[in-house]
């Protein structure tokens, strides 16, 4: 049996968005500090790492500056709820990481507030 090692790397950002046709609190423009954890799983290699921390804090946090801190999520989204913007995270770094050869994302984990997230997993 093989043996694989998760490795995971925590990361935030800021976001406006509303849920159109939500009737709730949620469906007036607000803010989220997000937390991202991205978690990949792999050997560990001659050099002693899955991945390197330092590369994997690169990709993410250049990606998450550029394209979603700061911004209305809306203008990304049609339906920006937290579990659509995971699947959009998770499928924008899935290719991201399969060009740079990194190890596959297992697990990302969306932090919406300090006691609400979704998770979305590669199988």
């Amino acid at each position: 049996m093989a043996t694989v090692t998760s490795v995971t790397k925590i990361f935030t950002f800021d976001a406006a968005h509303h849920l159109p046709g939500y009737d709730g609190k949620c469906s007036n423009m607000h803010g989220h500090t997000y937390k991202l954890e991205v978690t990949v799983i792999g050997r560990v290699q001659a050099n002693g790492m899955v991945v390197d921390f330092a590369v994997l804090d690169h990709i993410v946090t250049e990606h998450l500056d550029q394209k979603y801190d700061h911004t209305v999520l809306n203008d990304a989204l049609s339906d920006p709820t937290a579990e659509n913007l995971a699947l959009l995270l998770l499928s924008e770094f899935d290719y991201m990481f399969a060009v740079a050869d990194l190890p596959q994302i297992n697990k990302l984990r969306l932090w919406e507030t300090p006691t609400a997230y979704t998770e979305v997993y590669n199988a």
